[in-house]
């Protein structure tokens, strides 16, 4: 299995290129009450939920790696893993909406969409295929019963 980034790299590139979205071709500038409060919120959401999912790997030892899926020793779907399958990456798309507030130009949306399509066929995809080699027929009932984001 060959991945491509990093996903905290992919969130940093994503945020950069908000970034020169914003400053080049900022569209439409938005500005409103709450705005600092709803990024703070999404800091806060992203970071609570991060540290949920790595707590839960910790708890089931087993690796937060996103290199090394095939070295996961266990499927996490206690805790957070109960919401979304995938809420480290939910944490990370927290911390690209705030940075989308925090930008204040509607072109940088643009990015969020270029995120989740990026981990949904980069890092997603392929480490769905190793759960679901390693552990079949129980992987395939949480997959219905839990959606990928969340």
């Amino acid at each position: 299995m060959y991945l491509r980034l990093p996903p905290p790299l992919v969130l940093l590139l994503s945020v950069f290129g908000m970034y020169l979205l914003a400053q080049l071709m900022p569209l439409y500038e938005f500005h409103f009450a709450g705005q600092r409060m709803l990024m703070l919120m999404f800091c806060l959401a992203g970071t609570l939920i991060g540290l949920a999912a790595v707590m839960s790997f910790a708890r089931a030892k087993t690796t937060v790696n996103p290199h090394k899926p095939a070295k996961t020793s266990a499927l996490v779907t206690t805790g957070i893993y109960r919401i979304s399958r995938n809420p480290m990456y939910l944490a990370l798309l927290c911390l690209l909406m705030a940075a989308f507030i925090y930008f204040s130009a509607l072109s940088a949306v643009l990015m969020i969409g270029v995120f989740v399509m990026y981990m949904n066929h980069f890092q997603i995809a392929q480490e769905e295929t190793v759960l679901k080699a390693m552990f079949g027929e129980r992987y395939e009932k949480y997959c219905h019963r839990v959606r990928r984001w969340c």
